[in-house]
């Protein structure tokens, strides 16, 4: 296995250019097994996700053909196989494969749920879904076998939550069911309007109305499209947690404005300094930064990919900060690691925002206190998922000495050759 070894203590400085959004491309891949023509991807981000993906298309007949490192053409034209476990990895991206597979075969068989161990990653609402569009689904010891005898048929979604993933399972049954499919509640993310943009393009019908409300008119058939993936904002508000939290100045090309306005403020309120360019957007370190209050919540709200890598961040401000994490409830536990190197942070089962949340009174610890600014020092840390894992990586770059962080194959699946771009602003980062 794998490990960094990060050495701390200097200001990054430079330039780092953002890959395509991993949350986007991987439901986008998924989407091409709607059609039998092919379908072209750019700046697709290549790490373990979309490798995984990859094997899921593969499984069930999909022949992928990379055209350039991140440019690759899609074609199904015929479904060899309605089994889409992976290859070699369980991933909680095989879920939204069930839709698209009754929509070309009438039946699919897909493995339990995987992904990051941050709290329960619930399939009922998929499930919910397509059994209320017509669809017999049983779970088995392996995974969740579908099928149906005709086509699925549209019908009226509310979801008691706007999970992304559930809304992304109603949009890709709703596409070529019959009649229509209202979705209320819906997710809102700039990565799910990504996905119905090339449905459209696929000749999909469509509509986003106010109040997460997605009305759907099901077609006959899809064709094969263009599309290029949008960039990433989780990995480009890392870029900028990284570059405030060791006093720095990387400029991150490609990063868009619109998607990242809500941790632009929350950068901006803790004393840091962003400047949008044309080509991306400058995050300055240089000033002193102070605790604030800050609640995740889902789009347009502070990303919970985002409260990670700030909390590190925010462990160098001065004063008390409250974070209230309102979407997944088992989200802090990484920074016990941040109090191993130095952090002073306390958890609470309290709602500490500005309101209670869907968590309050069931003993949750979602809500952090972070005192500062701490001298954070090195240490050895395991990296358990994604998101804690890159906020171990802002931790280490902040502090004095050389850490070690095991487990770092959770990188690998979420950052395309993530130790490349921060030895590219100066970071000490070696692979052993």
């Amino acid at each position: 296995m794998s490990v960094f070894h990060v050495t701390g203590g200097k200001p990054l400085i430079g330039e780092i250019t953002v890959s395509g959004a991993k949350n986007a491309a991987s439901k986008m891949l998924i989407a091409t097994l709607l059609t039998s023509e092919s379908v072209v991807l750019k700046n697709v981000p290549r790490q373990q996700e979309t490798q995984i993906t990859q094997e899921i298309l593969e499984a069930v007949g999909a022949k992928i053909d990379w055209r350039a490192q991140n440019e690759v053409c899609v074609t199904t034209a015929s479904i060899a196989s309605t089994n889409a476990t992976s290859l070699s990895r369980k991933n909680r991206i095989s879920i939204l494969a069930l839709a698209p597979l009754l929509h070309r075969a009438g039946e699919a068989f897909v493995p339990r749920v995987g992904g990051d161990a941050i709290g329960p990653r619930p399939v009922n609402f998929h499930i919910d879904i397509l059994t209320k569009m017509g669809a017999e689904i049983s779970e088995t010891e392996n995974g969740y076998h579908a099928k149906i005898l005709k086509r699925l048929k549209g019908t009226l979604i509310e979801l008691a939550y706007p999970s992304v993933g559930a809304t992304e399972t109603a949009i890709l049954a709703g596409v070529l069911a019959e009649g229509r499919t209202t979705i209320r509640n819906a997710a809102g993310e700039p990565e799910v309007k990504q996905l119905i943009m090339m449905l459209q393009n696929m000749g999909a019908i469509i509509q986003i109305n106010s109040g997460r409300w997605i009305e759907i008119f099901g077609v006959e058939k899809l064709r094969g499209t263009e599309v290029t993936v949008m960039p990433d904002r989780i990995e480009a508000a890392s870029y900028g947690s990284m570059a405030i939290g060791t006093r720095g100045e990387i400029l991150v090309r490609g990063a868009e404005h619109a998607h990242m306005m809500t941790f632009l403020n929350a950068v901006r309120r803790i004393g840091g300094e962003y400047e949008v360019k044309p080509n991306g957007i400058l995050f300055r370190g240089t000033r002193p930064l102070k605790g604030i209050e800050l609640e995740t919540d889902t789009h347009p709200g502070f990303m919970t990919d985002w409260q990670q890598p700030f909390v590190t961040v925010l462990t160098q401000a001065e004063g008390t900060s409250v974070v209230h994490e309102t979407v997944y409830e088992e989200r802090f536990g990484y920074t016990d690691a941040l109090k191993k190197m130095g952090a002073d942070i306390t958890l609470f089962s309290n709602c500490l925002g500005e309101s209670p949340c869907r968590f309050k009174g069931m003993n949750y610890k979602h809500s952090a206190v972070i005192n500062g600014p701490s001298k954070l020092h090195a240490a050895e840390v395991e990296v358990p998922d994604i998101r804690a894992g890159l906020a171990f990586v802002v931790a280490a770059l902040i502090a004095d000495g050389t850490s070690t962080l095991t487990g770092i194959e959770h990188l690998d699946r979420g950052y395309e050759n993530l130790e490349e771009k921060l030895r590219g602003v100066g970071a000490d980062i070696k692979r052993e």
